[in-house]
């Protein structure tokens, strides 16, 4: 299960890192309401990409390896990202329908839930190397 969790973030955060690293213009017009945030910014939307790649190859080597601390770690590094992510699009709704509003904030909060339910079943595993 946790393996499976780790793949999941890996990928779906991957995909994101990907687009928005060589194709920052798709995911600007076409990626959930981030063309609600202009201007459009080239350069920042590569560095998000390749910042976002950064911790998903930390991602993935936890998937592969599955060493407990290198999990961990790979975990509270998507946290470090998605919670402050989260928080900002939380407080910042303005301009959006309410299911736009609500697709947006229910899908950055699973992103918040989903690396914490991780967290939580790696701590609380017996074992201390291989937390699968």
């Amino acid at each position: 299960m946790i393996r499976a969790g780790v793949i999941f973030l890996a990928v779906t955060q991957g995909l994101a890192g990907l687009t928005q690293l060589f194709l920052p213009e798709v995911f600007y017009e076409h990626g959930p309401w981030v063309s609600m945030l202009p201007p459009y910014n080239e350069h920042l939307m590569r560095d998000v990409g390749a910042l976002t790649l950064a911790y998903v190859l930390v991602l993935g080597v936890a998937a592969v390896t599955m060493e407990r601390r290198i999990v961990c770690t790979a975990l509270v590094a998507n946290l470090v990202f998605t919670l402050p992510h989260f928080v900002f699009h939380a407080f910042h709704l303005e301009g959006y329908s309410f299911s736009a509003a609500l697709g947006q904030t229910t899908l950055l909060g699973l992103a918040v839930v989903v690396p914490v339910a991780l967290l939580v079943a790696v701590v609380f595993r017996r074992s201390s190397h291989h937390p699968r």
